[in-house]
């Protein structure tokens, strides 16, 4: 779900909100098939907290385009810190296994970009590239209350009414790689012990809440990069569908889909979940329907309406 807050116990930057990921969406531009838009959803108490982002933090959209699990292709998006009601950003592209493992390797594709503090978008163009980042709607819709009441609806979405700090990047889809499935997922890298460690992370929506119950197995969750999932989490993924109902072989089935946490996206395609994430998708029913073997209604909820037909999608902030 989102407006969580995961990735605990590494250091007092890890706790802090604006070191976390709300939600991933990976979609197709829908005015042009050869680009594809990441979004990531940063600080669940956005506006609360007077910097929506920390400026000692990296932010990171991952791209595996092989299969492996680890990252091909690495877009790291930094931030200035608030001076006098403004702030910037940077993007660096690291492609290759070697500096995409490297927080400091890659070219800059943006530089200096301004952050949205208003209602109307700041958008940056840099080559084949367009940026935002800046508080918006938070596109996530959801009934926490009713699903915490054994699925029974309240009929409230939670979010309507709440905002994100929403980085959005539009990306020529030869950049993601030569063969067109992909796997995407976001993680922040927060300062520890004087170096940059993996705070928090996000793939498919809802994993970590519905299928990591214990502080222990978040923080380890939130600190490991994909490649490690099966190892480590797939024996406990395949006792959550146990539970939900599933016989043993087909627990650990469906433990296996979910395992790597990478969105899974075809860059050819605009089909929506599971291929990628759109904004309007209605993930959360997906997940319930899984996770109860289809035995829970549906919420009712519809995606929230005051989405944008063009760049960078987001709605405007309440």
């Amino acid at each position: 779900m989102a407006h969580h807050v995961s990735g605990l116990g590494i250091s007092p930057t890890s706790m802090d909100p604006r070191s976390h990921i709300t939600d991933i969406y990976v979609f197709q531009n829908p005015g042009d098939a050869d680009r594809t838009i990441l979004v990531m959803g940063i600080n669940p108490h956005s506006p609360i907290t007077a910097d929506a982002v920390d400026s000692e933090s990296v932010y990171e959209f991952g791209v595996d385009n092989d299969g492996d699990a680890v990252n091909d292709v690495a877009f790291r998006v930094r931030f200035s810190p608030v001076v006098a009601d403004s702030q910037s950003a940077s993007v660096q592209l690291a492609t290759g296994q070697g500096p995409a493992a490297d927080v400091d390797a890659g070219e800059t594709i943006i530089a200096d970009a301004p952050v949205t503090f208003g209602s109307k978008p700041e958008i940056t163009t840099a080559g084949d590239f367009r940026f935002f980042a800046g508080l918006r709607s938070d596109p996530f819709f959801a009934d926490p209350i009713g699903a915490g009441n054994n699925f029974q609806w309240t009929g409230q979405d939670f979010f309507a009414d709440k905002n994100v700090f929403g980085i959005v990047l539009e990306v020529p889809n030869s950049v993601l790689g030569p063969d067109p499935q992909v796997g995407v997922w976001a993680r922040v890298l927060v300062p520890h012990d004087g170096r940059l460690v993996q705070g928090d992370r996000a793939g498919r929506p809802g994993i970590d809440n519905n299928f990591n119950h214990s502080d222990d197995d978040k923080r380890v969750w939130n600190q490991q990069e994909p490649v490690k999932d099966r190892e480590l989490f797939l024996d406990k993924f395949a006792h959550i569908f146990e539970h939900g109902g599933y016989p043993k072989d087909e627990a650990v089935t469906l433990a296996e889909g979910l395992l790597p946490d990478l969105v899974t996206y075809d860059y050819s395609s605009a089909a929506g979940s599971p291929n990628g994430r759109n904004l309007t998708d209605d993930v959360i029913n997906e997940g319930i329907a899984l996770l109860t073997k289809g035995a829970a209604p549906h919420d009712g909820l519809r995606p929230h309406d005051d989405l944008s037909s063009d760049f960078p999608f987001l709605g405007e902030p309440h």
